[in-house]
């Protein structure tokens, strides 16, 4: 049987912690940072983890490979 592969697409998107935990970056930081305030820019910095029940069995799959 062929290796499982990690959907590409999942991959540019989240990632997994050591721990299992999925972890996707915040939304909101791409363009139009001239208005909001640097404080709103620097929470948006890091990744955020995605809530258990958000996590469905077709993203866990797609990320098997990995």
């Amino acid at each position: 049987m062929p290796k499982m592969k990690t959907k590409k697409c999942a991959t540019k998107r989240v990632k997994t912690s050591a721990t299992g935990k999925v972890m996707r970056s915040q939304g909101g930081k791409k363009h139009l940072n001239n208005g909001k305030p640097r404080a709103r820019k620097r929470s948006l910095r890091g990744l955020a983890v995605v809530a258990s029940e958000k996590v469905t069995k077709t993203m866990q799959r797609m990320l098997q490979g990995n």
